[in-house]
């Protein structure tokens, strides 16, 4: 198996060490440890062949946050791992559309998750058969236009009318029940939240715990998605919480 490119930062000396090894001891190539933002912004300046990249939350000349801000921007689509030993930020690293949140102290288990989806999603990133982008059709007046896949929270069924909702708004497909969305897709994680709801779970921004242990999560701005009791650790893990 190819070794996945990573880089790391974190303004821990020993932290930084050990998420190193850890990372070299799973198989992966660490092409840079870095010691704080400000080595993070003029790393990323530079051209570099990356898969994923780990940050403290907590570090000096920019956060984590603001690094994967700049991620956003000048690289698209790279994930971008969490390490921290600060749970309170577990909410703005999935607005920060976070592939992963892992606590300190890391446990190579906990990392090899991780480890996992970052390889699973390196060989099919975004892609359907062929290497393109998913997409379906949506009606438009009279006609259809094509909604792509990664712009989609989620869909809901609603008399047998299947509902994709993309940027807070609902738009009609062609299928009947949340089977034939998941079967349009095969390979790509949906999650049944719900009899009526599907949802995509990386377009979740944000959690919070409900009475009965259930969650609410949030997936754009006024949407909130409440979320079974019998689905919500697997949910949970799903977002490293």
């Amino acid at each position: 198996m190819k070794p996945l490119r990573v880089a790391l930062a974190d303004d821990e000396p020993l932290a930084r060490a050990r998420l190193a090894r850890l990372l070299r001891e799973a198989g992966c190539d660490v092409r840079a440890e870095l010691a704080d933002g400000a080595a993070v912004l003029a790393w990323l300046r530079e051209s570099h062949d990356v898969e994923a990249f780990f940050l403290d939350i907590q570090m000096p000349g920019a956060t984590g946050l603001e690094v994967a801000a700049e991620l956003a921007e000048g690289r698209p689509g790279l994930p971008v791992v969490f390490v921290t030993a600060h749970s309170e930020h577990a909410v703005r690293a999935f607005e920060a559309a976070a592939a992963d949140y892992i606590l300190k102290p890391v446990s190579a288990d906990r990392l090899e998750k991780t480890l996992v989806r970052l390889r699973e999603g390196a060989g099919r990133r975004g892609e359907g058969p062929g290497g393109a982008v998913p997409r379906f059709p949506v009606r438009a007046g009279e006609g259809h236009v094509f909604l792509d896949l990664r712009r989609t929270s989620h869909f809901e069924v609603e008399e047998e009318v299947v509902w994709a909702w993309a940027a807070g708004s609902r738009h009609r497909t062609s299928w009947t029940t949340l089977a034939e969305v998941e079967a349009a897709f095969p390979g790509i994680e949906l999650i049944r939240i719900q009899r009526h709801l599907l949802l995509r779970p990386e377009s979740v921004l944000g959690l919070r715990p409900l009475e009965g242990g259930r969650v609410s999560v949030r997936v754009g701005e006024g949407v909130d998605l409440e979320v079974s009791r019998s689905v919500t650790p697997r949910l949970k893990e799903r977002l490293g919480l």
